[in-house]
């Protein structure tokens, strides 16, 4: 049994074979590899076989194990691949895979410093570069790694309920408390609202505008009346870009009605601002990027759409706590989210009294254990972020962002040459981009704008939503199959006027592999959909 564990002590021998089992799975995992944008093929997936598995009488070898974890792989995207365009997935980069193999073979716990040494250093020293690259006072402000942006906005939502409601914690959530946030915000707000015992039913949806930036008249207005009948605000959540479209609340001007709500109706407590800035965090790295020098010579458009999300990204100094993944647009393997908190003070709102927990705590300096949701916090996400930041720095952040704005800006520029497709976030200023196939015969100047606004235009946005989807079908099954490119679709891209889903397919470029041949290449694999669509009618 212990030929099964890394050595504790230096042992060359089995240190080797340590080493050499690592590497010999990673071969078998290069064997999976091709031109195909998948690990392998694709598998019919057998849940009902699964669901019978049963643990065997004797164990299998090391290397029989390791066989057996490379073949679950089997049929995963690769990430990096440059015809992979599904999702907010990035491929990790080689020091931030480091950084989580290193905590998965030593075990550290971020409950204490006690028994993570080290990586607690890490979570501060992370903490305090992202502080700064955000605006926020690094000596003033406070941050704790957690388990994905619903985490994060979890901790946002709890800090918001214990300033409307301080005997939470105590007594529990009492009824009245609300959190408002876009119609286009992230769908966590309603596991939140509901695992918090604010309930889903307690989330005010605002409206957005077509660039799906959420609309201040109708926040004003909802806030308004939610004080107007006692109720109590528990958090305004700015989305600083949205899954689907990357569009970028106005989050200065969120933070200003806060304050005029708390003056005008003489609040005895300070609703909370959250900042779900899980992917457009990064874009921070251009506040203080001279666009009209370009040093890094990136192209028109691509200075106008960094320049245009800089514009709102750089205030999310304004917000009282912002939401960070640095497995988005950080680079890093899943799980790496920060919460950050512009002032420590707040986190003490969540201290749990040392008696609770005797076991804890009786060495080290800091015990993050005695306020995080979490006991036990793993170090992999603390040290793959840090691995990165020091990495790229800004200007690689720069570059690398830069260069997928750039693609995406070239696919948009590619959709909008052609008379059969139309960009629905044709304002975006990220790497998404959220577009409509036509059949012939119909006008994509007009077409949008009249399905998105005229009820009498509801048929007609129906049968292109089948379209849509059957293009997508098509696209999909050819790139199981190994042939072009991978996308995804949105089954609401926003909703109309009138109340019907905007299906939206999608491109979401994260790879540093990409280059304009792979966006020519998507162009080409949607016109090829609509011929044999065409064709098979």
């Amino acid at each position: 049994m212990r030929d099964n564990f890394p050595a504790p002590v230096s042992d060359r021998k089995h240190d080797a074979y340590f080493v050499f089992s690592i590497l010999r799975a990673l071969d078998r995992v290069d064997d999976l590899k091709s031109e195909v944008p998948l690990l392998g093929r694709p598998r019919a997936l057998d849940y009902a076989a699964a669901e019978q598995a049963e643990l065997a009488e004797e164990g299998r070898s090391v290397e029989e194990v390791a066989h057996l974890l490379v073949g679950q792989l089997e049929g995963m995207p690769i990430w990096g691949h440059p015809r992979t365009q599904i999702n907010v997935v990035p491929p990790p980069s080689i020091p931030s895979v480091i950084g989580s193999l290193l905590p998965a073979i030593y075990n550290p716990n971020l409950v204490s410093d006690d028994t993570s040494y080290g990586l607690m250093l890490t979570e501060a020293s992370a903490t305090a570069m992202v502080s700064g690259l955000v605006g926020y006072d690094p000596a003033r402000a406070a941050g704790v790694f957690t388990f994905g942006g619903t985490g994060t906005v979890l901790y946002g939502a709890k800090l918001g309920i214990e300033k409307a409601f301080p005997d939470a914690m105590d007594n529990g959530v009492p009824a009245g408390g609300v959190i408002l946030a876009s119609a286009q915000s992230h769908y966590c707000r309603l596991n939140v609202a509901g695992w918090l015992g604010l309930g889903e039913k307690n989330v005010v949806e605002i409206p957005t505008h077509p660039q799906n930036d959420i609309r201040l008249d109708r926040l004003e207005a909802a806030a308004r009346e939610a004080l107007d009948q006692g109720r109590r605000i528990v958090a305004l959540v700015a989305t600083m870009g949205t899954t689907d479209a990357f569009g970028v609340d106005d989050l200065d001007a969120i933070a200003d009605l806060r304050d005029r709500l708390v003056e005008d109706y003489r609040l005895d407590y300070t609703p909370h601002v959250h900042a779900d800035a899980v992917i457009g965090w990064a874009w921070s790295v251009f506040n203080d990027y001279d666009f009209e020098e370009n040093p890094l010579g990136f192209r028109p458009r691509t200075v106008r759409a960094l320049a245009a999300a800089r514009r709102r990204i750089s205030k999310l100094h304004r917000a009282d706590s912002i939401g960070i993944d640095f497995h988005k647009t950080g680079f890093t393997p899943y799980v790496s989210s920060l919460f950050l908190a512009r002032d420590r003070a707040d986190m003490q709102l969540l201290v749990r009294g040392r008696e609770q927990m005797p076991y804890l705590f009786q060495s080290g300096e800091r015990h993050p254990g005695v306020f995080t949701l979490e006991t036990s916090r793993g170090g992999s996400g603390v040290l793959a972020a840090y691995a990165n930041l020091q990495l790229f720095g800004r200007v690689g952040l720069r570059v690398l962002l830069g260069h997928l704005v750039e693609m995406a800006e070239a696919l948009r520029e590619h959709l909008e040459g052609h008379d059969s497709t139309t960009v629905l976030n044709d304002d975006g200023v990220g790497t998404v981009t959220v577009f409509r196939v036509y059949p012939d015969g119909v006008d994509t100047w007009t077409v949008k704008d009249r399905e998105r606004t005229d009820p009498a235009a509801r048929e007609e946005l129906h049968r292109h939503n089948d379209y849509n989807r059957r293009l997508f079908r098509y696209l999909y099954d050819r790139a199981m199959r190994g042939e072009g490119v991978h996308i995804s679709m949105t089954d609401c891209y926003r909703e109309t006027d009138y109340g019907e889903p905007m299906v939206g397919l999608k491109s979401f470029i994260l790879s540093p592999f990409i280059d304009e041949r792979d966006v020519e290449q998507l162009v080409r694999d949607i016109l090829d959909a609509r011929q044999a669509i065409r064709d098979a009618s």
